[in-house]
C-alpha cells in the first residue's frame, strides 16, 4: 500500500504543478493603446521618408533643367559673340572701300557723312 500512497502523492504533485502553470497569466508589457500609437508612429515615419525622397527627386529634376538651360544660354552667347565678331570684321573700313571699288564706286567728299559708333 505504501506504493499506492506514493503514486497517489506523485499524481497529486503533478496535478498541482499543472494547475499552477495554468493559473499564471502573463500581462503584456505593452497595452493595445500603446501598440496603436507605435503603429501610427511607424506609419508616420515611413510616410515622411517617402515624402522626403519625392521632394528630393523633384529638386533633382529642377536642378537638371536649370543646368540644361544654362548650357543652352552659354551656347547662344557663344554664337552671338561669334556673330558680333563677324559684323566687326565685315564692317572694317578697308573692306568696305575695297568692295566699293570692285563695284565701280568712287569717293566724292561732298557726299560723305560721318557717323559715329555708339
Amino acid at each position: 500500500m505504501s506504493n499506492l500512497a506514493r503514486q497517489f502523492q506523485q499524481n497529486n504533485n503533478v496535478q498541482q504543478k499543472e494547475v499552477q502553470t495554468t493559473k499564471i497569466q502573463r500581462h503584456s508589457k505593452i497595452s493595445p493603446g500603446e501598440k496603436v500609437l507605435y503603429l501610427l508612429l511607424a506609419a508616420f515615419i515611413i510616410f515622411m521618408a517617402v515624402k522626403i525622397v519625392t521632394v528630393q527627386m523633384a529638386v533633382y529634376e529642377v536642378n537638371k533643367d536649370v543646368q540644361d538651360m544654362e548650357k543652352t544660354i552659354q551656347k547662344h552667347e557663344k554664337v552671338n559673340d561669334d556673330l558680333a565678331m563677324q559684323v566687326d570684321e565685315l564692317s572694317r573700313y578697308e573692306r568696305v572701300w575695297k568692295k566699293a571699288k570692285e563695284l565701280g564706286l568712287n569717293l566724292n567728299e561732298n557726299n560723305v557723312k560721318v557717323v559715329e559708333n555708339k
